[in-house]
């Protein structure tokens, strides 16, 4: 590997660590690489300290050049890759955990029997990462995108709906109105960027509701174990409730209201030339499970008003 992938790579992850992880080889490989570099070149290009690695003045005009070269090496890259037949490569992609289990991950057998030239390295993680900090080439995200920089591509709406078990509202009634959910235990997913705040949409009106509740979690799987357990009411997404809205599991709450719409994006950094495999990647997830009435919404039979 030469020099400016792994001074980019430092540069931009801030540690040797995190370097050592986008480019796939140890640690002490990275440090002994720069050290080596400094070296050649009679400047320190890092300051380091125990929780950080930054640029030194040296630093920031090596890295300035060095981006540009890297830029230009990696379109220069793209663009033979693009002109071939057969997709290959290492891909690593980021999607969201339970969306990626129930979805994503049953689709990778088929996907790697059909192009065996690829490789996947999947991260699947609720959290927003840093695509280009992180070496991803794509991520699966829902919700409003925040990074202008990168290319979205829609794979399909997300939908939200509130639920609850029988169970739960066996003990404590269903609510009949929005005001109602004050008197209910209202469970919450906290990586939502709403999650304080529940939005209701009729013909005629908009209402926002503050939900409270004992439970609130970062994982929309516990969320929704946590609801089938009969602890309380919770917004969920279409994907996840949709089976267990069809086995009768889950019963929708408030279903006069809807809940307002999103999208599941693939995304990715802007290139010149689009890498052959994450193109190939995204078109089978859309062929798969793309579309305005996607299969979790099929399964549930939750929107009769857009099939």
């Amino acid at each position: 590997m030469g020099d400016i992938p792994i001074v980019v790579a430092v540069a931009e992850t801030h540690g040797f660590a995190a370097a050592a992880q986008r480019l796939g080889v140890s640690k002490s490989a990275v440090s002994k690489r720069v050290t080596a570099i400094e070296q050649r070149l009679g400047a320190q290009l890092f300051h380091r300290s125990t929780r950080n690695v930054s640029l030194t003045e040296a630093g920031e005009h090596f890295y300035s050049h060095a981006l540009r070269a890297f830029e230009a090496a990696q379109e220069a890259e793209d663009s033979v890759l693009a002109l071939q037949e057969a997709p290959k490569g290492r891909l690593k992609v980021n999607v969201p955990m339970a969306f990626g289990r129930q979805y994503i991950a049953p689709l990778i057998s088929e996907f790697l029997d059909a192009f065996p030239g690829i490789e996947i390295d999947m991260v699947m993680d609720d959290r927003v990462v840093d695509l280009v900090a992180e070496g991803f080439d794509l991520a699966l995200r829902g919700g409003t995108l925040m990074d202008s920089a990168l290319v979205a591509r829609k794979i399909a709406p997300l939908r939200n709906v509130l639920v609850a078990a029988p169970a739960y509202l066996d003990r404590h009634g269903e609510p009949s109105c929005i005001n109602e959910l004050e008197n209910h235990n209202c469970l919450q997913y906290s990586y939502s960027r709403d999650f304080q705040e529940w939005v209701f949409l009729s013909k005629d009106q908009t209402v926002k509701f503050r939900p409270q509740g004992n439970y609130k979690v970062n994982n929309g799987e516990a969320l929704r174990e946590a609801i089938l357990g009969g602890t309380g009411i919770g917004r969920l997404p279409t994907f996840s409730a949709g089976p267990d809205l069809a086995s009768e599991s889950l019963v929708r709450v408030l279903s006069r209201y809807e809940q307002p719409s999103q999208a599941l994006y693939a995304v990715y950094p802007e290139r010149r030339h689009l890498p052959t495999k994450v193109r190939t990647f995204v078109d089978f997830v859309i062929g798969r499970i793309g579309g305005e009435v996607p299969p979790w919404d099929r399964q549930a039979n939750i929107y009769d008003a857009v099939s």
